[in-house]
């Protein structure tokens, strides 16, 4: 197991359609600024704020060049997420940790008419199973709001097990909030495990 960037996740959905998880491109910006921009309002109460710092996200070009440099470190694993070829939002695995940790965190957010068709559950599923079975590293943490009923459920519909609260646990749109945090260990999509042969796999038993 090795950590690789660039890198591309495929699977097909069972409604057929085809779900890509690969890094930003320059052919995406017309698409990603025209849905951060009719999202923002929805996103702004789930997303992570620096304290003391106003502002927008960097210019599309920076940020694509910090998300890609970060990839290449092994310092993040950013995504979007494609539904037969459309981009639909992004997917990622951030504060990665190596040594003795071989950690990250796991986050996720979609565009408005995206959901409700399971691609959050998909996509986080896709992403979890990467990290641990293939990039080389043995936790995944998903930290979510109490409020946030949409993530809650995506939870309980992996059956992330669930560690408890952690208060104060990340700056979240200007203020410090509260978090349920979920952890996955590689040692649960391995035999035996609680989701052996991974979390897709099990989604997939359900479908079947």
């Amino acid at each position: 197991m090795t950590w690789r960037w660039p890198v591309e996740v495929r699977h097909a959905l069972p409604s057929g359609a085809a779900l890509v998880l690969r890094p930003l491109s320059r052919a995406d910006r017309p698409a990603w600024e025209q849905l951060r921009k009719s999202n923002e309002a929805r996103l702004r109460r789930w997303e992570s704020t620096v304290p003391g710092q106003q502002g927008d996200f960097l210019p599309f070009h920076r940020m694509r060049r910090v998300l890609d440099r970060a990839g290449r470190a092994g310092a993040a694993l950013p995504l979007v997420i494609e539904e037969d070829g459309r981009l639909v939002g992004q997917v990622q695995l951030f504060d990665v940790l190596w040594g003795s940790r071989r950690t990250g965190v796991a986050g996720y957010w979609l565009d408005r008419d995206a959901t409700g068709r399971g691609l959050a559950t998909w996509s986080l599923a896709a992403l979890v199973d990467h990290a641990l079975l293939e990039a080389g590293l043995h936790r995944v943490e998903v930290a979510i709001r109490p409020e946030n009923t949409a993530s809650l459920a995506v939870a309980a519909r992996l059956e992330l097990p669930e560690e408890g609260p952690a208060r104060g646990l990340m700056h979240v749109d200007g203020a410090w909030a509260d978090h349920r945090v979920f952890a996955v260990l590689a040692e649960d999509l391995g035999p035996g495990g609680r989701a052996a042969g991974g979390l897709v796999a099990r989604l997939r038993e359900r479908h079947t």
